[in-house]
């Protein structure tokens, strides 16, 4: 059994923005759009699913330890939170069919859950998809930073200061002269 303080693994900001566009094409009825984001991501279902999770157990989780002791009500909203996504994810597994379906139940759940009166669930599902791609970016910076330094704190040997030096993977030719020797050629 899953538990909610586990961390999620970060989602790219493609696969949430994928998922978003799907979702408000979904909620705003437009057929043709929600096809064409379907179909360019076989995996929409299980990207859903993930969004879910990103949505579902924060507002379903058990609260801290600042707001008290926790009733039976908060734990049975916890439940059924662990429930909702358990449900959606084995839906999921049925195949790239799934998406419309897992998407109402999201859009659903953000109606019941997260709409405040003044604001419809498009609105709503806007926020969410600024959260979800803000926390994909952050996540993405938080690993290039973390792999520069791995980089850093590796032995340099003549073979990587040499590579560092001809700039590998840079847009340009190598070339070897005649004593082995590589040099930038313009592009």
């Amino acid at each position: 059994m899953p538990t909610t303080n586990m961390p999620l693994a970060p989602m790219t900001p493609d696969a949430a923005i994928s998922a978003f566009s799907y979702l408000r094409a979904v909620e705003a009825d437009d057929v043709e759009a929600a096809r064409e984001f379907a179909s360019g991501e076989p995996r929409m279902p299980e990207l859903l699913v993930d969004v879910v999770e990103r949505i579902v157990v924060p507002v379903t989780a058990l609260p801290g330890p600042e707001a008290g002791e926790p009733c039976a009500d908060t734990f049975a909203l916890e439940a059924l939170g662990r429930v909702f996504v358990t449900s959606l994810r084995t839906w999921a597994q049925a195949g790239p069919d799934t998406a419309e379906d897992i998407a109402r139940s999201v859009i659903d759940f953000a109606a019941q859950f997260l709409t405040e009166n003044h604001e419809d669930v498009a609105d709503t599902l806007r926020q969410l998809e600024a959260v979800g791609v803000g926390q994909a970016l952050d996540a993405r910076r938080a690993v290039a930073v973390r792999t520069a330094a791995a980089r850093r704190a590796l032995p340099r040997t003549g073979l990587s200061i040499g590579v560092r030096a001809i700039g590998a993977g840079a847009p340009h030719q190598a070339h070897a002269t005649g004593g082995g020797l590589l040099y930038h050629a313009p592009p």
